[in-house]
Parts: C-alpha cells; sequence; structure tokens
C-alpha cells in the first residue's frame, strides 16, 4: 500500500520558491512584469483553457489591435471575433467584449483596483481575479490553477480531489497561506511557473526541483498519483452535415445564437443527427425546408469527414456544396460573395473546409 499522504508543506515552501525564480527561472512571456491591469486581464482570459504557447500570438495581436480597454469597447464585435477565430471556447470572447463595455461605459474607462470588484467582471472567477489583482497591483490574493494544484500536492502529499469542492476550499486556504503578502505578484508567478517547467503533468523534472529533499510525492514514489482527481468527462458525440448554399457568387451564411458551442459565429446551413444521415436524407430536408426544388440545384461536391475534438465534445462531419437556381423566398440568412468570407468569423470545423477547399482550387 502507499504511504499515507501526510498534508505537510515545508516551512521554507515560499523562501525556496522565490529563490528558484530569482536564480532559474528563465520563462519568458510578453505579459511577465506587466502592470497594466488591462493587459493582465487580456492576457488572464486567453489563456484560459489555452496552451501559452497557442495563446502567444492571439494576445500580441490583440494588443496591437486593441492597445487600450477603450479601444476594444469600441471595435466592431465582429472584429474581435475575427482575431478571436481558431482559440476556441467562444465565450470568453463574448465575455471579454461585455466587461470592457462596462468598463469604459459604466466605470469611466477605469479598471477596476480590488478584488471584489475585478471579480464582477463578466467573465472572471477567483483565479483570474486574484492573477489580476496580484500582478497589477500586488494585492495579498494567492493563484490557484492547475499548477499550484500539481506543486501543493505534492509536495505536501495532499490526496484531496481537486475538482471536490472541498478539495478546491482545502488548496485554495493553503495558497493563501503560502502566499508571501509583501510580493504577491512574484511569488503567484513563481509558483505557476514553477508547475509548468518543473513540476509537470508528465515528465516532471525531479531531478531539477528544489523541494526534492523534502517532497511528499518523490520521496515516497507518488508523483504520477497526485494530484487527485474524481471526475471523468464523458465526451458526447455529435454528427453536422453542413450545406453550404451557392447563388451565383455568393454563400449563404448565418450566425449561430442558441446557447451551444460557436455562439456568435457563422456557419452554413446545418442538420445535426447521431450519425452521417446520407446525401439523399439530406436533401429530402432541404426539400422540406423548401430550400431547394426538386430541380434547379446542383451538388456540386461532398467533402470527406472531417472531425474536431472539443472538451466535452467530439464533432464529425460533411460539407456539402450545393448550387441553386433560384434564391429561396423569405430565407433570413446573408448572402456573402465567396472572396468576402474570410472577413466573417467562422468555427475551426468549418475553416477546416474553407481551408483545403483553397488548397484544392
Amino acid at each position: 500500500m502507499p504511504p499515507k499522504p501526510r498534508f505537510h508543506i515545508p516551512q521554507t515552501f515560499a523562501e525556496s520558491l522565490l529563490a528558484w525564480n530569482r536564480e532559474k527561472n528563465r520563462r519568458e512571456m510578453p505579459w511577465k512584469g506587466e502592470k497594466d491591469p488591462y493587459k493582465i486581464w487580456l492576457s488572464e482570459i486567453i489563456l484560459q483553457q489555452t496552451r501559452v504557447e497557442q495563446g502567444l500570438g492571439y494576445y500580441q495581436r490583440f494588443v496591437k489591435a486593441f492597445p487600450t480597454v477603450k479601444k476594444l469597447a469600441a471595435a466592431p464585435e465582429e472584429k474581435v471575433f475575427k482575431l478571436w477565430e481558431g482559440l476556441g471556447y467562444y465565450s470568453r470572447c463574448r465575455n471579454l467584449i461585455a466587461a470592457a463595455k462596462w468598463i469604459v461605459h459604466e466605470n469611466k474607462n477605469v479598471f477596476p483596483d480590488n478584488y471584489e470588484a475585478i471579480l464582477s467582471l463578466k467573465g472572471v472567477g477567483p483565479y483570474t481575479a486574484a492573477a489580476i489583482a496580484s500582478f497589477a497591483y500586488n494585492l495579498p490574493y494567492a493563484v490557484v490553477d492547475g499548477n499550484v494544484f500539481r506543486v501543493l500536492a505534492r509536495v505536501g502529499g495532499i490526496d484531496k480531489e481537486t475538482d471536490s469542492t472541498a478539495g478546491k476550499k482545502f488548496f485554495t486556504e493553503l495558497a493563501q497561506n503560502l502566499l508571501d503578502k509583501k510580493d504577491a505578484g512574484v511569488y503567484n508567478q513563481a509558483i505557476m511557473d514553477f508547475g509548468a517547467t518543473i513540476c509537470k503533468p508528465t515528465a516532471p523534472l525531479c531531478s531539477d526541483c528544489v523541494f526534492r529533499k523534502k517532497c511528499f510525492a518523490y520521496l515516497n514514489d507518488q508523483v504520477a498519483a497526485l494530484p487527485l482527481k474524481k471526475k471523468k468527462i464523458g465526451i458526447k458525440k455529435r454528427w453536422f452535415s453542413y450545406v453550404m448554399l451557392e447563388y451565383g457568387n455568393r454563400v449563404a451564411i448565418r450566425k449561430r445564437a442558441a446557447k451551444d458551442i460557436w455562439n456568435g459565429l457563422y456557419e452554413g446551413w446545418l442538420y445535426e443527427s447521431k450519425s452521417d444521415p446520407g446525401q439523399q436524407a439530406l436533401l429530402l430536408q432541404l426539400q422540406k425546408e423548401k430550400l431547394i426544388g426538386k430541380k434547379g440545384y446542383t451538388v456540386e461536391s461532398v467533402s470527406e469527414v472531417y472531425k474536431q475534438q472539443l472538451t466535452h465534445q467530439t464533432i464529425q462531419g460533411r460539407f456539402y456544396v450545393i448550387r441553386i437556381q433560384e434564391q429561396p423566398e423569405g430565407w433570413e440568412w446573408i448572402w456573402v460573395e465567396k472572396r468576402k468570407l474570410g472577413g466573417y468569423a467562422f468555427p475551426r470545423f468549418i475553416n477546416q473546409f474553407f481551408e483545403n477547399v483553397n488548397t484544392n482550387t
């Protein structure tokens, strides 16, 4: 049986962590050391559920396009969504826009400067609020993310589940107690960097760890077992049959508005089913909705199967390009010239199809 965890963090934890940060931490990111709360907020929202390597370019493009929160609030939403395109979790982008407008129009263009006010911003949770408060204003609030869970669980031998209510509360209180209150921003960045570069989820660099002589997990061969989680994510499978309806040199698109994935992005006509319905079933559905008649249309192409893996969903499907001879009456969609489609924000699933079509034409 594995040894019983001891729930013990060395008294010199913060001191050792900060010494490592001064002497050995070489992790460079453009927002490190940043004091502008707007830019810190922007980086944190982009990095929610996004790897640093992927988010880096987006952060730089956003700062260039919208150097201030006022610029972001005044920007057309379509432009903001287009810049966000490919990052996924588009609710983050909607919340970013809403919060920017609140700051500018309701808070007189002043970014909140205390934890509670920052936390009240749309899309900002305890972790993000603590990050902004500590990095911008050096306020004493500890960040608690996956990196922090992992470092504390391994070093202290903590077997509380990080995705349970009790576990989150325990780790939050522990992180707050360990926080260097005088240099909260530096400490918070240090523990996240340490988790990202040394105490990694897989293949951690235990030989380079400043805590290896006191780390419970390392000393008891429990590194791979900690931290603990209880929830197993169920993956939902969905099949999307997209019809790109063409009339002349234009394509019909619409903005997704339902409370579902890709809300706010554009798409073609969609038929969702549990599995591939086949071309005939799809054509019957189009006829039923009076989008095509029995004559006067041509199926130009049927794509290969495309796939996109989301956190909780697997999306698969095909694309049908159908050319019609007459535009449907009373159909409130946007008819866009093909060459102008690039000005609209589409889900990655659809962009894969566009990229493939453009490559092969």
